[in-house]
């Protein structure tokens, strides 16, 4: 079972992909934790506190259920596909994360100490992104013209956007996940180029 601080923050996440970061209430987060308020305030300080440790698990959550499978020989574009189409999948905890990842992102446009943290989350994903890119260019599944940096960015700004359109209603899960191929398709090239190191090579 987790611990109490682990149950507080599961439980910010919830309650912030409910009711909105403006809307979370320490009383509301402490009764759906079931741990009192001063239990609250003893693990995280104060809210900026509780809204850092919360971006961070959202964070962390992500890059575990995002992680490719260790039973899956991945080359580095098949993996980095992987990762990306794994940010729109039908499960309680991916919806939970995206919704609660928005309103911490739209909140970060008023509060700067939010808005430093957002930024360095998704510096990290960008850099994540694009180191992968570039083994897939090492292995010639992705052209050497593609600048890295850029299409990991887009791709990652794409896949925000269709989380949020699909999770609002504006697009079918399958459309969101087919526009995302295509963009990959399109910023590197088809994905049939070889990728030796899926083919173990």
């Amino acid at each position: 079972m987790p611990d109490r601080r682990t149950l507080i923050l599961q439980a910010a996440t919830r309650v912030i992909a409910r009711r909105g970061v403006r809307g979370l209430r320490v009383e509301e987060l402490a009764a759906e934790a079931e741990v009192s308020t001063a239990l609250v305030y003893y693990h995280f300080g104060d809210r900026a506190g509780l809204m850092r440790r919360t971006l961070e698990f959202i964070s962390g959550r992500a890059e575990r259920y995002t992680e490719p499978s260790a039973s899956v020989d991945h080359g580095p574009r098949a993996a980095l596909e992987h990762m990306l189409l794994l940010e729109l999948q039908e499960v309680p905890a991916v919806v939970e994360n995206s919704i609660a990842w928005g309103e911490l992102r739209a909140t970060a446009v008023f509060e700067s100490e939010l808005r430093e943290q957002i930024r360095d989350s998704t510096y990290e994903w960008n850099a994540y992104a694009a180191e992968l890119i570039g083994r897939a260019q090492e292995a010639g599944a992705v052209d050497h013209e593609v600048s890295a940096a850029d299409a990991a960015e887009r791709l990652t700004t794409l896949v925000e956007g269709l989380s949020e359109r699909w999770l609002s209603g504006s697009l079918s899960l399958e459309r969101a996940r087919a526009l995302l191929r295509g963009a990959l398709a399109a910023e590197l090239g088809p994905p049939g180029r070889p990728d030796p190191a899926a083919a173990g090579g």
